[in-house]
């Protein structure tokens, strides 16, 4: 909200509408966003967690607010780099053009897991692999932005943002209405245009396929099925025969054209990928091949979700594009190189330490924050297998205020934006941020704890001061 000195522009109205508030009134608001959330359904699933098996994504009341400028050059910098990750993919299960050039090694990509044999020679509908990415983006100190990482599987949160907006709006009315807020409303409208261009047919039959009742993110799933006007459906609904996919209905069978799945890749079809998998439909992929159904996103996308891969996306921009990345990646170490691990080994405690196929948190170490067992323990792990592991500088993420126990505090976020690639690329003005609702904690992910926050991107052009 603040740079060293003065309130930030796209702040400042805020700041006055903040000063005329108790925190008895604060506090109040924030109770009723709670149970607002409950009263939605607004849970998720913590695995691992005997506590209980639901929990709010706690919504902080204070929106973190983005300018119109600032907005602009994130919208640019994720279009250019879906745009590149998309040639990247395609270029991977084709010629390999990339790897022959030497700009990404080719053991990189045979050693990771991500990247399916089944789908080489894959030509998804419309050339389109990575239909739906949510990318994080942290700000340092200084205001810069960067890619923190890409999430092109099956990225989650969204219906998050879209109900944190209700809720918001409801508390600061006349604010969010004098202050200029782009809308975030038709992302499900969009959403559901966006898996339409995937068919050929005038009017196809989408349907969302879910896990099942226990996934972590199965609010999700009901909440954006609901909201597109869609079946939601398990492996169990669906079946295949001829190469086609049908659901299973009370009138009989009836075709599917696209799905919107959110399961993952190898759990698909235990005919193609992990034979144990109870949760896919067994033929889905060859019905795939043919050409009789559309998945989004596509099998085989998560190959530039690895981390690894991670940290070639300047060169996998500039390969493609011939273009200068827009937005930077954070400098990463390569444990799988020689030198970089040597770095990493000898200064571990200064450094965040990923699992490379790891994600809500998981498998991950914040050096400063760490003790010496937890130290020895990922040295220990990053010396037996390096190429499962990268490494970071800690980045001094910006804060946002923050409502506490005891007032109002900062406290670390990161951004999720949302991106859909039909026709042409959206950037959907609005963003899921997350805050680590733990005073000094840079680990914002719901299931180590953290928050989230409305996002407020105004429809000013003035750039920061």
């Amino acid at each position: 909200m603040f740079d060293e000195q003065n309130c930030r522009t796209a702040y400042g109205e805020f700041k006055g509408f903040l000063q005329h508030y108790s925190k008895k009134k604060l506090f109040q608001l924030q109770d009723s966003a709670d149970k607002a959330q409950m009263s939605m359904g607004m849970t998720f699933n913590v695995y691992h967690d005997n506590q209980g098996v639901e929990k709010i994504l706690h919504l902080d009341l204070i929106p973190r607010i983005i300018s119109g400028a600032e907005w602009d050059l994130i919208e640019r910098g994720l279009i250019q780099r879906i745009t590149a990750l998309n040639k990247f993919i395609d270029d991977l299960y084709h010629n390999q053009e990339i790897l022959k050039a030497g700009i990404v090694p080719k053991e990189l990509v045979n050693s990771s897991s991500d990247f399916l044999k089944p789908c080489v020679g894959l030509n998804p509908p419309k050339g389109i692999w990575c239909h739906i990415t949510g990318s994080d983006i942290v700000r340092d100190k200084s205001g810069k932005f960067y890619v923190l990482e890409d999430n092109l599987r099956c990225p989650s949160g969204v219906s998050y943002m879209l109900e944190n907006r209700e809720i918001i709006k409801q508390a600061f009315p006349q604010l969010f209405s004098d202050l200029g807020v782009r809308p975030v409303s038709d992302y499900s409208s969009l959403l559901l245009t966006m898996l339409q261009h995937l068919s050929d047919k005038p009017n196809p039959s989408v349907v969302v396929l879910t896990p099942g009742v226990y996934n972590s993110a199965y609010f999700e799933h009901s909440y954006l099925a609901q909201q597109m006007g869609v079946e939601l459906v398990t492996g169990q609904d669906l079946i295949v025969k001829d190469k086609c996919v049908y659901m299973q209905t009370t009138k009989g069978l009836s075709q599917v054209d696209v799905i919107y799945r959110r399961i993952d890749d190898t759990f698909l079809d235990p005919k193609t990928f992990n034979p144990d998998s109870m949760l896919g439909v067994p033929g889905i992929f060859e019905a795939y091949q043919a050409g009789n159904v559309a998945l989004s996103n596509a099998p085989g996308t998560g190959v530039a979700d690895d981390k690894a891969v991670y940290t070639y996306v300047p060169q996998i921009i500039k390969f493609y594009l011939e273009e200068e990345p827009i937005i930077d990646n954070v400098p990463t170490y390569m444990c799988s190189q020689k030198e970089d691990l040597e770095y990493v080994l000898a200064n571990i405690e200064e450094l965040v330490v990923k699992e490379t196929n790891a994600a809500g948190g998981y498998g991950m170490m914040i050096g400063p924050k760490a003790t010496k067992e937890e130290h020895e323990k990922f040295r220990k792990l990053v010396k037996a297998e390096p190429r499962k592991y990268i490494a970071q500088p800690t980045l001094s993420l910006s804060t946002v205020p923050t409502i506490t126990e005891k007032g109002i505090a900062p406290r670390h976020v990161d951004l999720r934006p949302y991106i859909l690639f039909g026709e042409e690329i959206k950037v959907v003005p609005g963003a899921l941020t997350r805050v680590a609702m733990v005073e000094g904690s840079l680990v914002v992910n719901s299931s180590q704890g953290g928050g989230s926050k409305d996002t407020w991107v105004l429809f000013d052009e003035t750039s920061e001061d």
